[in-house]
């Protein structure tokens, strides 16, 4: 590894957790790809017939207690 980036990480793990995770978001953050307006307008439009089919008793929800203990069962946790 560079020396650089192990100076940087080194120097990191003396901030506090909060300050780790502020610094591990920023560095997510520049390597992300710009968000998609066509993709964020279609997942919005999902999202509200997705609100309007709940609302009009058209679909039920799951308890997310039961969605992981099947996830846990179908990975073997």
């Amino acid at each position: 590894m560079n020396a650089t980036v192990e100076t940087i990480a080194s120097e990191a793990l003396h901030l506090s957790q909060d300050q780790r995770l502020t610094l591990a978001h920023r560095i997510l953050a520049s390597v992300e790809p710009a968000p998609d307006a066509q993709v964020e307008s279609e997942w919005e439009a999902e999202i509200q017939e997705r609100i309007r089919k709940y609302d009009a008793g058209l679909s039920v929800s799951i308890p997310s207690s039961r969605v992981f203990a099947e996830l846990d069962e179908k990975l073997k946790r």
